[in-house]
């Protein structure tokens, strides 16, 4: 497997699909392969890609740090999900809002809408909660998934609003030291070279390395609940490790256990994007797990070219880290992330 695996990367790769990649593939707990390939930058100049590549993880930030806040938020009694967004945010109201629950942003079945250009006028935090709170819903609440930035940049306010500290000091102090993720931040502050370089910039005049891709969170100032966290394939483990072992890190409570399994219910079975609390949910329809992973796999992707997978059945994990939005908002990884977990699931 690893051999077929390594093979198909590097033809992904000779085919200018993804720059390179890291990939860690683990199975009961054991690693099958872990393996960096290709190139972390082509332009202007090569730099090989390293085990120790820093990522842009994009929208796992959702799932990373934003999903496991509000779940210890729960276990704490600080808020459940049905809970009325307006309780925290009472201007979150009028256009259809009353009614949306934390479990609606959770889930993207809010109607709020999936993505505004609030960096065209270079909006900030505050201004940007101002338009998502002059917001008319575009779908009815409950009915619909529409996969929403605005909910989880509302969720992120949430958290800070409860928990009375800035969301990176939150996500630090209650994920990252105690999972040891010693190289996951939202400003890390290391030299470029550390960097898997993203998009071409015309502000900057060069390649993004370091600097968050989403153009939102750019604008928010590098920190948000759908976007803007950085991480190595390295400390990803440790936090799929803790997702595997049912909110427990090296004898450290993380997450309840319990909220954990309920985090992984299908809430839209009227759909045909399957959504768990912030996971993505293996469905009969188009999946980015492929076509073996069983039911009960979950998972989320990073509009980067990143990707985390989990399969309970066979005890499999895989995370695969990509920066393919070096060679443009391209769509060669939305085939490829399917035909890579169906390579490994048929050669496990």
């Amino acid at each position: 497997m690893f051999e077929k695996v390594r093979n198909f990367l590097e033809k992904e790769i000779q085919l200018k699909h993804i720059p390179g990649a890291t990939i860690h593939i683990a199975q009961h707990g054991k690693v099958v392969m872990q393996e960096a390939l290709g190139f972390q930058r082509v332009f202007p100049k090569e730099e090989s890609m390293r085990m120790s590549t820093v990522f842009d993880l994009a929208s796992l930030t959702k799932v990373i740090a934003t999903l496991p806040l509000i779940l210890k938020l729960i276990e704490q009694g600080e808020l459940h999900l049905d809970d009325r967004v307006s309780f925290f945010l009472p201007q979150f109201e009028g256009g259809g809002k009353e009614d949306i629950r934390i479990k609606h942003l959770l889930t993207h079945t809010s109607g709020l809408p999936a993505h505004r250009r609030y960096y065209e006028n270079k909006l900030q935090v505050a201004q940007i909660m101002e338009s998502i709170y002059a917001e008319e819903l575009v779908a009815p609440l409950g009915k619909q998934v529409i996969y929403s930035d605005l909910g989880f940049i509302t969720l992120y306010q949430i958290i800070e609003k409860i928990s009375g500290v800035p969301f990176e000091q939150f996500v630090h102090e209650e994920l990252l030291l105690p999972l040891e993720m010693n190289e996951t931040g939202f400003h890390l502050g290391y030299e470029k070279w550390r960097y898997a370089a993203t998009e071409y910039s015309d502000e900057l005049r060069e390649y993004k390395q370091g600097i968050v891709h989403d153009d939102n969170t750019e604008s928010m100032g590098g920190i948000s609940g759908h976007a803007g966290l950085f991480s190595t394939v390295t400390d990803l483990t440790n936090f799929a490790e803790m997702i595997e072992q049912g909110g427990y890190f090296r004898g450290k409570r993380i997450v309840s256990e319990q909220l954990l399994d309920l985090s992984k219910k299908n809430y839209t079975p009227f759909d045909s994007e399957y959504r768990g609390l912030g996971w993505i949910l293996k469905s009969p329809y188009f999946s980015s797990c492929g076509d073996l992973f069983s039911e009960s796999s979950f998972g989320h992707t990073g509009f980067t070219g990143t990707s985390i997978w989990f399969d309970p059945e066979i005890d499999l994990r895989v995370i695969l880290l990509t920066n393919r939005v070096h060679f443009g908002r391209k769509d060669p990884i939305i085939r490829l992330r399917p035909r890579l977990h169906n390579l490994i699931r048929t050669n496990l």
